[in-house]
């Protein structure tokens, strides 16, 4: 008769190690959910965007919809960085960004005084 011993023996931190996993695996598709709903935040404003052609849009308007556009792409961007992504190259082609949104990325604005 052999005895093996527990594989928890053989494994040292074992138990330790699966539950490191298992949060993990919480943590990654926590990320990958996040990068979702943000991605789905930049084809809405890019979405916006592109109904500019309308006559009744006022600069002022377009000025708010191009600010809100790059907030959302920003956010999308941190997001993919978080996710391990470094390069927004595709990104931008993907999600057809114009280049007024990416020049505005970043851009600390003062809040306006009405």
């Amino acid at each position: 008769m052999s005895v093996r011993p527990p594989q928890s023996f053989g494994n040292p931190g074992g138990a330790r190690q699966g539950g490191l996993d298992i949060l993990e695996y919480e943590l990654m598709a926590e990320r990958a959910d996040a990068l979702g709903r943000h991605g789905l935040r930049v084809e809405k404003a890019i979405a916006a965007l592109q109904g500019l052609g309308e006559p009744e849009t006022t600069p002022e308007g377009r000025e708010a919809l191009l600010d809100a556009a790059a907030d959302a792409v920003w956010s999308f961007f941190i997001q993919r960085e978080i996710c391990g992504l470094r390069s927004n190259r595709d990104a931008i082609e993907r999600y057809g960004i114009p280049k007024e949104v990416v020049a505005r990325l970043g851009v600390v604005r003062k809040p306006s005084q009405t």
